[in-house]
């Protein structure tokens, strides 16, 4: 129990450490951050359970009021804003990144890459494109079409996802609980 515990606040703290590396703006208020690579990470690496309940326990922090959003942000305010779908996504895609990595019989890095990419991108911008479109006043054929630009830098980190979680499995294979 403590452990698992232990697992979700660290995981939830990287997300929140990642934001700290400066973001590349799309369109003013939204860009491309690394926090969603975090989100892939607990996934891959933690599993569906606990990958969702970390990046839940981010959100949770995030939303009563702890800057951690990537640009030093937070609280109920980023609800009213693009950023919302991705917010509201975390969880879901940290989750569904865990059952994809559970069930994909490939290789490690294979199977963790292909988890990022359904659900550290797909689910997630199934929850951000439609929160982008409201947040911002857009349509959202505009929002999808903004959210085109981060496909490059999403499918980097869903590779940077893949090795650094076959490193993991390498080098402390008990570690890599979504396979366990």
């Amino acid at each position: 129990m403590e452990r698992n515990l232990t697992h979700i606040a660290l995981f939830a703290a990287m997300i929140a450490a990642l934001g700290l590396i400066p973001r590349f703006e799309i369109v003013p208020g939204i860009g491309i951050t690394a926090q969603s690579m975090g989100v892939m990470l607990c996934g891959t690496i933690l599993g569906a359970r606990l990958g969702g309940l970390a990046a839940g326990l981010f959100v949770l922090v995030l939303l009563l009021g702890l800057p951690i959003w990537a640009g030093g942000v937070g609280g109920v305010g980023l609800l009213a804003t693009g950023k919302v779908g991705f917010i509201v996504g975390f969880p879901f895609a940290a989750f569904v990144t865990g059952w994809m990595m559970s069930r994909l019989p490939a290789s490690i890095p294979v199977s963790a890459f292909f988890a990022s990419v359904i659900g550290g991108m797909g689910v997630l911008y199934a929850f951000g494109i439609p929160g982008m479109a409201w947040g911002l006043g857009k349509t959202l054929n505009e929002a999808l079409v903004i959210s085109l630009s981060f496909i490059p830098g999403d499918l980097v980190k869903a590779v940077l996802t893949a090795a650094i979680t076959a490193a993991v499995a390498k080098a402390r294979p008990a570690a890599l609980l979504s396979r366990g």
